[in-house]
């Protein structure tokens, strides 16, 4: 058998089994063995096995390029009967050459054309998707904030009242110490007073595993009331949170793009300006 071709693609004529010819159009880029293989047992019923193989008799896998089949000799072994196809060889690998070139040229021209409007589109999309999720994020934001407030109003009046606490027990020792009792007395007071608060530091590292810091105590204070009221108002942290990724990572990719695009205008105006120096 010797292969033709028809409009630049190879056409394979083979003989069936009820004494016709039938022409078969391959694509050397895009068929494969087994699709070869398939459209003749599809063509011809009586075909129970068929297989392709090398010149020198090697079976070919299925999943193989015809392009690489088509750049030599190979045969075709259909129900125990051996076609040997010729091949035009280095003709056929230089026109599938050819056709590659062709092929990514003309991806080069389509992604040149398309790019700018695959940009907007995909920029309209973003924008879409971050207005949905505002949209979304708007109440519980409102909700959030409120709660927020709360929680840092009862964790500063935490704070005052610590001090309150503090001040009045440093003046309850001072009174006692210069109108009531003498120092030698007092002395051991103060002492049990600040072993006592000590521990108290120490207890207090053994169940949050953080030093007593104010700035980190005032936080964690404020956590805990928030989360008492989110849990009493029934805010849906994990929504809230996953909304907030959400919409930072579609500002992310937003920015990327806009990024691109106004990167791809700079690049224009200045090959607009070198063709008007020119």
């Amino acid at each position: 058998l010797l292969l033709s071709r028809l409009f630049g693609r190879p056409v394979l004529s083979l003989p069936l089994s009820v004494g016709e010819r039938c022409r078969f159009t391959l694509t050397p880029m895009l068929t494969t063995v087994g699709d070869l293989l398939r459209n003749i047992a599809t063509e011809d019923p009586a075909v129970h096995t068929a297989v392709l193989l090398t010149a020198d008799g090697q079976r070919v896998s299925s999943t193989t390029c015809m392009d690489t089949v088509l750049s030599k000799d190979f045969q075709l072994v259909i129900n125990d009967v051996t076609y040997n196809v010729r091949s035009p060889g280095r003709g056929s690998h230089e026109h599938a050459t050819c056709l590659d070139d062709v092929k990514f040229v003309v991806q080069l021209l389509h992604a040149a054309l398309q790019l700018p409007q695959q940009q907007h589109s995909q920029q309209e999309a973003l924008q879409s998707r971050r207005s949905c999720i505002l949209k979304e994020l708007q109440p519980l934001e409102e909700v959030r904030v409120q709660m927020a407030l709360e929680a840092e109003s009862r964790a500063s009046m935490l704070g005052w009242v610590g001090l309150a606490y503090l001040s009045l027990q440093g003046g309850f020792l001072g009174y006692l110490t210069w109108y009531v009792f003498a120092w030698d007395i007092m002395e051991p007071v103060t002492y049990f007073i600040s072993y006592t608060t000590s521990m108290l530091f120490f207890a207090y590292y053994i169940l949050t595993r953080q030093d007593f810091i104010c700035p980190q105590v005032r936080d964690r204070q404020f956590l805990h009331i928030f989360h008492e009221k989110a849990a009493k108002e029934k805010f849906n942290v994990h929504k809230y949170n996953q909304l907030k990724e959400q919409l930072e990572e579609v500002q992310s990719d937003l920015s990327r793009l806009q990024s691109a695009m106004r990167l791809q205008l700079l690049v224009d105006q200045i090959r607009r300006q070198k063709k008007r120096s020119a």
